[in-house]
């Protein structure tokens, strides 16, 4: 289960950030903008740009693998399901993630401390987390 759901946090941490990425490049704006607010989670919003962005991958890091191991824990407890199913319940799951990273977190009263997240628009982080949980969902499905 643990293999499992880090694996999971893995491949969907790398590939999560698309739908942010390309909204980025089509609209203009910063395409690294999002992996230094997540640097922003562990650095002072006014450090050096090298430094938010390497602490920006490490916590993504880490943060994926965490909520991967969730829902490996999640998946476990439910009946084998069909793939379209799983991508299905990992959306369900990445809506909810969003609801706390981006919601309670990041906008709640506590996002004063995470001024670079708070930048960011909304839509495509709540995309990025979307698709988390669409490609977790498929790992562990096939994972088994």
């Amino acid at each position: 289960m643990l293999r499992a759901g880090l694996t999971a946090g893995a491949v969907a941490g790398v590939l999560s950030g698309l739908p942010s990425t390309v909204h980025a490049l089509l609209t203009g704006r910063d395409p690294l903008a999002a992996a230094r607010a997540a640097g922003n989670l562990l650095l002072p919003a006014d450090a050096p740009a090298a430094a938010l962005l390497a602490a920006g991958g490490l916590a993504h890091g880490v943060v994926s693998l965490g909520w991967g191991t969730v829902l490996a824990v999640a998946v476990r407890r439910t009946p084998p399901i069909s793939r379209a199913r799983a991508v299905a319940v990992g959306v369900a799951a990445g809506a909810a993630i969003a609801a706390v990273d981006l919601g309670l977190l990041a906008h709640g009263p506590a996002g004063r401390r995470w001024p670079l997240i708070r930048a960011l628009p909304v839509g495509p982080q709540v995309a990025d987390h979307l698709a988390f949980g669409a490609v977790a969902g498929a790992v562990l499905c096939r994972r088994g």
